[in-house]
């Protein structure tokens, strides 16, 4: 398949050389605003625009804002006592009903285990059902039946050791474990911070809990950095937390830059004037300034046949103005940026020698695996 891949990337830059070398410029170099000749010389398969006030809007996107989840968004909280649960049962003045705790034995030692079948067996009274209730109506069962032989009983119920309801935190966290349910209601947050915290690695966008059937995508950094409550959601019984390896988003730099780089995309939106200023900005006495160019992979699915093509953004920073224009336009995974040799530099040899490049980078952010 690469090797494929290969021959045509290979068939395609000969084509475009041979279509550069005939309608290149008279002098061969680079000369702005570049001519539209010399843009139709680069055939249908490659565009070039030059961004200025009036259009860059629109080849931009906007900033990726936060999303919602679907999950429910009610946060009322009741513990539903299950199979394994370990109960406390007291009965005040009457200590033959109350198992002894002693001085090696703790509550949940002492205590009354539900089995299996959702019962405990306590004296006089015989099975309790409690699978599926909570301790307030366990309580009031105990009290009306004991009213029998002990008048006016009174009994407090309490939960000894939490075993029926669990959940699970897996992925990037760094400690991915399994942590029980208990009367108090345990948020998202809560849970990944008991699991160590998010790895450096981690997707805070795209966290996934799974619920009877269900996958439902959560962006927790909506909540931690918008406050978006509903994206903090209180878990249930049986959630499955997933936290994601966060996917490569790269924008590669290259030319008459202070740093060659790659600029990960994928933890905060980054405009062109950023990446280029992050990476100490343009080689002074060797930049042209009036060339800095952006190639973007574009494809458009037209008739059922998809359309694949190449543009090449150019914007001129020689003053103030380009760099603040520079700041309205988003770079996407991809892209490869480019800035000009100064004074002069071959537009057909910058165009053929940069453009399979660009199409290999592409490529290769196509063929991560998922």
């Amino acid at each position: 398949m690469l090797n494929m891949v290969r021959r045509t990337l290979s068939k395609g830059v000969g084509a475009l050389a041979l279509a550069l070398a005939v309608g290149a410029c008279s002098d061969g170099y680079v000369r702005f605003p570049v001519t539209e000749q010399a843009q139709r010389s680069l055939g249908p398969d490659i565009e070039v625009v030059v961004l200025d006030a009036t259009n860059i809007d629109g080849f931009t996107r906007p900033a990726r804002g936060f999303a919602g989840t679907d999950l429910p968004t009610g946060r009322n909280w009741t513990y539903m006592v299950g199979a394994g649960d370990i109960l406390s049962v007291i009965v005040f003045n009457h200590p033959e009903l109350t198992l002894p705790a002693g001085e090696s034995r703790s509550a949940a030692e002492s205590g009354f285990q539900v089995g299996a079948d959702g019962t405990f067996n306590y004296p006089y009274i015989g099975q309790v059902q409690a699978a599926g209730r909570p301790v307030d109506q366990i309580r009031s069962d105990i009290t009306q039946r004991l009213r029998e032989f002990i008048p006016d009983p009174q009994v407090d119920v309490r939960i000894a050791d939490y075993n029926a309801q669990a959940i699970v935190v897996s992925g990037e966290v760094r400690e991915p474990n399994r942590q029980p349910l208990t009367a108090v209601p345990l948020t998202l947050i809560e849970a990944v911070n008991a699991a160590g915290g998010f790895t450096d690695a981690a997707d805070l966008r795209a966290v996934s809990v799974q619920r009877s059937g269900r996958v439902h995508t959560v962006d927790v950094q909506g909540f931690l950095s918008a406050g978006m409550r509903q994206n903090n959601p209180v878990l249930r019984n049986g959630d499955i937390v997933s936290v994601p390896r966060r996917r490569a988003e790269e924008a590669y730099l290259l030319g008459e830059i202070a740093r060659p780089d790659v600029m990960d995309l994928s933890v905060e939106p980054i405009t062109l004037t950023q990446a280029v200023t992050r990476r100490g900005g343009l080689q002074q006495g060797r930049a042209d300034a009036r060339g800095v160019l952006v190639f973007r992979r574009q494809q458009l699915l037209e008739g059922g046949v998809t359309r694949v093509w190449t543009r090449v953004f150019q914007l001129d920073v020689s003053d103030p103005a380009g760099l603040l224009l520079g700041t309205r336009f988003v770079l996407e995974p991809g892209d490869v940026v480019y800035v000009l040799r100064s004074p002069l530099q071959r537009w057909n040899d910058t165009i053929s020698r940069l453009l399979p490049s660009a199409q290999a980078l592409n490529l290769a952010q196509d063929l991560q695996p998922e």
